[in-house]
């Protein structure tokens, strides 16, 4: 049992460890990413999920309803409602994106088989293989920080409530329909375990398969630094093969311009091999964010919302809340950011790669790869935005202007 949990550590880094650790999380919400995986979905996950689910349904979907736009309409307390309307509206991101992977099942099993596949052609030992494991190491230690922050986060929103004397739930303003007073027994021992579920649901979703995101995204940020490297030391290496080193340049048979062509055609075996790579990375990404940019999209949406109304209802009432969606979108933006700077170093590694001492042939590939390379990797909301440092900082700068202007209105 150790040594299983010892792989969901930083020292097991490559592709298909990090794709089982999410696959064990993901299967306690009925989800099999892993083709690999040919055990059955025990019906233990199928309880879980339905009772789960059912619970957030009630809390922060029918209960946030009947409380923000009929109760606090009657007792006119506005904070009390902004406050239930903001955790409402940042708990929703946890249902599209598991509607999402199961609109998309067969799609994220086949990119995931995709990866799985371009993982199995790097040669151990190799370079390439050194600086993917280095990179994806990097990619784990950033799946692993959003996964603790968001369940940390949702754990101290939970214990925050058992600790405090008396009687309490996660947010003590909020009653939820149909069970006045809320406080007594049995209303209370109720409304305390669907809220625990509800929290339980919105932090467990939300945390593992945005940490899915972050692992298969980071897979092709891994990919373009690695192969950029290759780039780089291209030359050199096909200069210190051993074979070409054997070769005797006194032997009469044996000319400098031989040794040249056997040199170029080393060049030109392993440029194909990079345009292959290259070209896999790009139609695997193509079809992820095929898959998520509509549920990156309406999340960026919900998660404006939802800081808006944060900052309204008080950060001495929403302390919790601000970090679970600050972090969902600037892990969003920040997986996309360093995305578009592998690219930027791929190009860079085509220049970078001393193709003057190519032959005509293998000048004319870098060429093409170098015009190939221009068109940035990248991911999207929705194909409206690019997800970047740019892009979180536009977003933050939108919120508090819409939050100023509000607040200017509501005094």
């Amino acid at each position: 049992m150790f040594q299983g949990l010892k792989k969901f550590g930083l020292n097991y880094c490559d592709l298909q460890t990090m794709i089982s650790n999410v696959s064990v999380f993901l299967r306690l919400l009925v989800i099999n990413i892993d083709k690999r995986d040919k055990n059955k979905i025990p019906l233990i996950s199928y309880i879980v999920t339905f009772v789960a689910s059912a619970c957030y349904f009630y809390v922060y979907c029918v209960s946030m309803v009947w409380f923000v736009f009929w109760r606090c309409a009657e007792t006119g307390d506005t904070i009390a409602g902004i406050v239930v309307f903001s955790l409402g509206v940042a708990s929703e991101i946890a249902t599209f994106k598991l509607l999402y992977m199961y609109m998309y099942s067969d799609t994220i099993r086949d990119i995931v088989e995709g990866y799985i596949t371009l993982d199995r052609e790097v040669v151990p030992g190799s370079r390439k293989s050194f600086n993917l494991t280095k990179s994806l190491r990097v990619v784990k230690k950033r799946a692993i920080l959003f996964w603790c922050v968001i369940v940390m986060n949702g754990f101290v929103y939970f214990a925050k409530a058992v600790i405090l004397p008396g009687r309490h739930v996660m947010e003590d303003s909020f009653i939820f329909l149909g069970l006045e007073p809320m406080f007594e027994t049995p209303n209370y021992q109720v409304a305390f375990a669907a809220n625990t579920m509800g929290v339980f649901f919105t932090c467990y979703l939300t945390s593992n398969i945005s940490a899915f995101f972050i692992i298969i995204a980071g897979y092709t940020e891994a990919q373009m630094l690695a192969i950029s490297e290759d780039l780089i030391h291209l030359w050199d290496d096909a200069n210190n093969d051993s074979f070409l080193n054997s070769i005797d340049l006194n032997d009469n048979n044996v000319s400098p311009t031989n040794k040249v062509e056997i040199l170029n055609k080393n060049v030109n075996k392993r440029l194909i091999e990079i345009i292959k790579c290259h070209t896999m990375n790009i139609d695997l990404l193509k079809k992820v964010e095929n898959v998520f940019q509509g549920a990156i999209a309406i999340e960026f949406f919900i998660l404006i919302v939802s800081l808006i109304a944060e900052l309204l209802g008080g950060l001495e009432n929403t302390y919790l809340q601000l970090p679970f969606a600050l972090m969902q979108v600037a892990m969003d933006c920040i997986t996309g950011q360093r995305l578009m700077d592998s690219s930027s170093s791929f190009a860079l590694a085509v220049y970078d790669s001393k193709w003057e001492y190519f032959d005509v042939k293998n000048a004319k590939i870098v060429l093409l790869m170098l015009q190939n390379a221009q068109k940035t990797l990248k991911l999207s909301a929705g194909g409206i935005t690019m997800l970047s440092v740019a892009c979180l900082m536009s977003v933050l700068r939108s919120i508090y202007s819409a939050y100023t202007t509000l607040r200017t209105t509501m005094n």
